[in-house]
């Protein structure tokens, strides 16, 4: 049985797991992340690991899955958004560490092979991922390999420009398909309508505390209970999702689209109106088969497992 290590690591939280070559987790850990400092970051995946190999005498090797920029060698991470990597040699230094040969890969990749190899992705060679999240994340698959791009960052699905001059991102542009089609999106609109329609919107605000900066969470809880305002934030939102995996499918023609992230959890809430939306706004629908869409099987474990089977190649 061979073992491997992977580490998913975020802005909040590093999570770690052994992991064996079917994809199983024999243990994990978790730790807070001390994301304002790379040396202190480094130390604590470097900590997991180690405790981890001090049970596991056996494991072969560390596959970490970061949120952010990684080049094309996979042991740089160029940039991170919500860390303070830039330019970051994080393979050199946990190797250092831990004395084990790193793989280090995008998170949103690794979580998207994890999901290829063992989760909702089994059985497909052509598999794009969309982590609809606080924002959007991706991962490519094309025949049965990981779609890195020429410099390492391909795959930032949630930054296509769907909206010129739209609402500031976070990347710096403007109208990024995020913006409208994640977890925050949602919360978007829920402010927005409460804006102006505060009446429409109260039991959402009453579920957020009583005031107006109405969180993800109440709306879900809100369309749970049938509330037709928290009902058409989500049927907006999965809109722009559909519309979004209609762009992709005429770009990248897969067999299968994997829905992950978050909003996953209620994605009996967007799935109507997003294959709705999703086949009447692709290429040349009626004359060509669709690929299917199917939810991410593997939840928050997505990131460890795949990282540690990179960690094998």
């Amino acid at each position: 049985m061979s073992l491997t290590i992977g580490v998913d690591v975020g802005g909040t939280k590093v999570a770690a797991g052994v992991v064996d070559d079917q994809g199983r987790i024999l243990e994990k850990l978790r730790r807070p992340t001390p994301s304002t400092n790379p040396e202190l970051t480094a130390g604590v995946i470097a900590e997991v690991t180690n405790l981890l190999k001090a049970k596991y005498d056996d494991v072969s090797g560390v596959g970490l899955g970061a949120a952010g920029f990684v080049d094309e060698t996979r042991s740089i991470v160029l940039f991170a958004p919500n860390l303070a990597w830039r330019d970051e040699p994080l393979k050199a230094k946990v190797e250092k560490l831990t004395g084990l040969p790193v793989v280090v890969e995008n998170d949103a990749n690794a979580m998207a092979w994890g999901e290829y190899r063992f989760g909702a992705g089994r059985g497909e060679e052509h598999v794009v991922c969309v982590t609809l999240g606080t924002g959007i994340g991706g991962g490519i698959i094309v025949d049965g390999a990981l779609y890195r791009g020429r410099h390492g960052i391909g795959a930032e699905l949630g930054h296509v420009r769907v909206v010129p001059d739209g609402r500031r991102c976070g990347c710096g542009n403007r109208g990024c398909w995020e913006q409208y089609a994640s977890g925050n999106a949602l919360s978007h609109e829920a402010r927005d309508l409460a804006r102006v329609e505060p009446k429409r919107a109260a039991r959402m605000i009453e579920l957020s505390g009583g005031t107006m900066e109405i969180t993800g969470l109440a709306v879900s809880e809100a369309a749970r209970e049938g509330d037709p305002a928290a009902l058409e934030c989500f049927q907006t939102v999965a809109c722009w999702v559909g519309q979004g995996l209609a762009d992709l499918t005429a770009i990248m023609d897969p067999g299968l689209f994997i829905i992950g992230g978050g909003l996953s959890a209620v994605a009996d809430l967007l799935l109507e109106q997003m294959t709705k939306a999703f086949t009447e706004a692709v290429t040349g629908h009626g004359h060509r088969r669709l690929p299917e869409v199917r939810i991410a099987e593997l939840g928050p474990d997505a990131g460890i497992v795949g990282a540690a089977d990179l960690a094998r190649l």
